[in-house]
């Protein structure tokens, strides 16, 4: 019997490797008492892509159920992403001229950042999101949601129901899905005739190209190209008319899909040229991967000698932002709690934690104020613009932010 495996999507075998972390524990799975320390759970973090829709993976290590049911992370915790929820609400509103009398769905509705802004609007909306703990918040901010996984059964259970979307969103959740194929088939059960959706996702593209290997973790169990959602979303009877290139989340691409037989809405100029720049940076072709390994390498060793020097010398260093993507860096460079003093975040769910694998303490922003750390390591790199402006008084005391992806930066 062959051990090799499928891929999520085609199903043909998958031997390319893109990178391998090694084993690591959940990227979100939070400690709250130092006695579950002994019983933590590892599990493999083995990307990889195939050679025939170049899809990049990992294995199904943990059930989706075991990680989503229950989730520590709140979208609204982040001003930059309740903003960009609100400027998407203006622009698709007025794009499909949304009204009273249209219904708009979230997949992955989270805590209702991105729906609220369409309620206030008096625009019917309903979330769908399996984490009942984070539904309950959406629930309580006016945002009607359903606690559920979305699949072809979710779609057909609603559209019984009568419920058809006239727009549907789907921020940085298809990379979350280990049933893609079921996935994307709820949308074109969900979707109105005329009806629009768009998916969000970290571009695979930057991925490679800017060394963000820390976006990789078990929760994410997908790494996305335009080609390969393309064709996806084609053996699904769904057809991408446009496709936008964002800043979010080191660089995503919003696409633009609807119905295959609908010709309301031609092909956009951004789409032909959004095909052109995967095509020149191969990733078509397994090429298009190699060489990654040597990359993460490096951003592992320059990280692992700063710290090493500085705790050398005495410093204090902290780090800002309990984020899932540090997660995959501290535990793949083995940093610990003796290089790393604590870290903070905004999220009260993760205060008064301990990280996974590294068990670096999690404490309030307040404590940067109480210890004075001379160092402020950024490990959600793509907000390190905002928690840089927000926690720019450390410079009263000389201390220094750092970032370390692409590669380890100081910032003035």
């Amino acid at each position: 019997m062959s051990n090799v495996l499928k891929c999520r999507f085609c199903q043909d075998d998958l031997t390319e490797t893109l990178v391998d972390l090694g084993s690591m524990p959940l990227a979100n799975s939070y400690l709250k008492h130092k006695d579950d320390m002994a019983s933590e759970k590892s599990y493999p973090l083995h990307a990889r892509v195939c050679g025939t829709c170049f899809l990049v993976q990992v294995e199904d290590a943990v059930p989706a159920e075991e990680i989503f049911s229950d989730y520590a992370y709140f979208s609204s915790y982040s001003d930059s992403w309740v903003a960009h929820a609100k400027r998407y609400c203006e622009k698709l509103t007025g794009l499909l001229d949304l009204a009273e009398n249209s219904l708009v769905m979230e997949v992955a509705s989270n805590d209702g950042y991105l729906l609220k802004h369409f309620v206030s609007r008096n625009i019917p909306v309903l979330g769908i999101e399996p984490a009942a703990n984070v539904a309950k918040v959406a629930e309580a901010a006016g945002v009607k949601t359903d606690v559920a996984f979305f699949g072809a059964d979710t779609a057909n259970r609603l559209a019984n129901q009568g419920l058809k979307a006239d727009l549907i969103a789907a921020n940085n959740v298809m990379a979350h899905v280990p049933d893609i194929n079921d996935f994307i088939e709820g949308f074109r059960i969900i979707l109105a005739e005329n009806g629009v959706f768009t998916i969000e996702f970290p571009h695979l593209l930057n991925l490679i190209n800017k060394v963000q290997f820390d976006t990789i973790y078990h929760e994410h169990y997908s790494y996305l190209s335009l080609l390969t959602v393309e064709k996806i979303l084609t053996a699904h009877g769904l057809k991408v008319f446009d496709v936008e290139e964002l800043p979010t989340h080191g660089g995503s691409l919003r696409v633009y899909a609807c119905h295959a037989g609908n010709d309301l809405y031609a092909m956009q100029d951004g789409l032909t040229s959004l095909r052109d720049k995967e095509q020149l940076a191969r990733l078509g072709d397994l090429a298009g991967y190699r060489g990654f390994t040597p990359k993460v390498e490096a951003v592992r060793s320059s990280l692992l000698d700063f710290l090493t020097s500085e705790k050398s010398k005495g410093s204090k260093v902290a780090a800002y932002g309990a984020a899932a993507k540090g997660n995959t860096l501290l535990n793949y460079c083995k940093i610990e709690a003796g290089l790393i003093d604590f870290v903070v975040d905004r999220n009260p769910e993760k205060q008064d934690t301990y990280l996974p694998g590294s068990h670096i303490p999690v404490f309030s922003p307040e404590k940067v104020w109480q210890e004075k750390p001379d160092f402020l390591l950024i490990l959600p790199w793509n907000l390190a613009e905002e928690i840089s402006t927000d926690m720019a008084a450390i410079k009263d005391w000389g201390g220094r932010f750092a970032v370390p992806i692409p590669q380890l930066t100081f910032l003035q």
